[in-house]
């Protein structure tokens, strides 16, 4: 299983438009400040599945050398995590999408021109692709009544991916997520910066500790971080590209 980092950043991106902070203006020199909008590639010896679509996809995939994907989850039905989608225009048409019954219809009611193959699923409820276990769980992003993170399990390898999140995640969905090999986890802000819907760093790093996982790193980064070089002496940060593979 490898798992790709496609997108690292917050709903803005870094650099930011019209900012010039010390971290845009690093993000400005094409450095690991620079990071595009949410997205994670998950590959097997049977295909690629995208958790989330954010807005930077196309660029994405160009990238990564990515020429089919064989599903995409959606965590929950913000702009940034899904609109990206559309760059499948002309390229590749039904497309299987899975989430949560209100997420797909949400999503697809914007994008239903690309007609998609709906799959409907539900929390807890493991399903396969490409050879891998997918189960969704519960976090919780306000104002989304529900929203989810998403287990990747390939035989005894476990990825846990928090999606967008605060701290109190529930306890069904921590018993679930126990000791996991890798914990992708939504760190949005360092703490010198108020934040509501999200985890900060300090609350990313209590949950790695309370589910014991063995290796964490952040993701849904803004612009509030120092440069990445600077601020991965404090904190594990992602970068867009970044790659994890199990075997």
């Amino acid at each position: 299983m490898k798992i790709t980092l496609l997108g690292t950043g917050d709903a803005t991106g870094t650099p930011v438009i019209g900012c010039n902070c010390p971290t845009c203006q690093d993000a400005h020199k094409g450095g690991k400040s620079q990071r595009t909008r949410f997205a994670i590639l998950i590959e097997s010896s049977e295909g690629t599945v995208l958790i989330d679509s954010g807005p930077d996809l196309r660029y994405q995939l160009l990238k990564q050398g990515t020429r089919h994907i064989d599903g995409v989850i959606w965590t929950h039905g913000h702009y940034d995590h899904f609109a990206g989608f559309a760059e499948f225009h002309r390229v590749q048409y039904n497309v299987d999408v899975y989430g949560l019954p209100e997420t797909l219809e949400y999503i697809l009611d914007y994008l239903q021109f690309l007609h998609p193959k709906m799959h409907k699923q539900e929390m807890y409820e493991p399903f396969n692709l490409i050879g891998l276990e997918f189960t969704l769980f519960e976090v919780i992003h306000p104002p989304v009544k529900r929203s989810i993170g998403v287990m990747v399990r390939d035989g005894d390898t476990k990825v846990v991916i928090t999606g967008d999140t605060q701290r109190d995640i529930p306890k069904k969905s921590i018993e679930m997520i126990m000791e996991p090999d890798l914990l992708v986890a939504d760190a949005i802000v360092p703490p010198t910066v108020e934040v509501k819907k999200h985890m900060n760093t300090v609350e990313a790093f209590d949950l790695a500790r309370e589910i014991k996982a063995k290796e964490v790193v952040f993701t849904h980064l803004s612009h509030f971080f120092k440069p990445h070089e600077e601020a991965i002496k404090e904190y594990p940060l992602g970068y867009d590209g970044m790659v994890f593979e199990y075997p």
